[in-house]
C-alpha cells in the first residue's frame, strides 16, 4: 500500500451520505462564506458523473438557471457540504450522462426509476 492511501485512511472522517448515481436529480447543501457571514445554500441538479473513490470522489451537478445550464463539481467530502439528499432516481443506461447538454426542452427529461 503506498503512502498516499495509508496517510488518507489515517485522516478519514466517517459520513452517512446517500447512494446516488447519475441521472439522480439530487439537492446539496453547501456552505457559503461571505465575509465573516456563513450561510447554506442548496443547490438542486442532476448528476451527470460521480468520479473517484474513497476521498476524492467528486460528483458533477447541472442545473438549468433561467435557460442557461450550470454545472459544479462537488467534492464528496468536503467540509462545506451540510447534506446530501436524493430528490429522484433517474433510469439512465450510462455512467456519464454529458449528451444532455446538447438536449433541451422535453428531450432533456429523466425517466424516473421506480422501486
Amino acid at each position: 500500500m503506498d503512502l498516499i492511501k495509508i496517510a488518507e485512511e489515517a485522516f478519514k472522517v466517517e459520513r452517512e451520505l446517500p447512494e446516488f448515481g447519475a441521472g439522480d436529480t439530487i439537492s446539496v447543501s453547501y456552505k457559503i462564506k461571505e465575509g465573516n457571514k456563513e450561510r447554506i445554500q442548496v443547490y438542486r441538479g442532476v448528476v451527470l458523473q460521480v468520479k473517484g473513490s474513497g476521498e476524492n470522489k467528486t460528483a458533477t451537478v447541472r442545473k438549468m438557471s433561467g435557460n442557461i445550464g450550470v454545472e459544479r463539481i462537488f467534492p464528496i467530502n468536503s467540509p462545506f457540504i451540510e447534506k446530501i439528499e436524493v430528490n429522484k432516481r433517474g433510469r439512465v443506461r450510462r455512467a456519464r450522462i454529458f449528451y444532455l447538454r446538447a438536449l433541451t426542452g422535453k428531450k432533456a427529461r429523466i425517466k424516473e426509476r421506480r422501486f
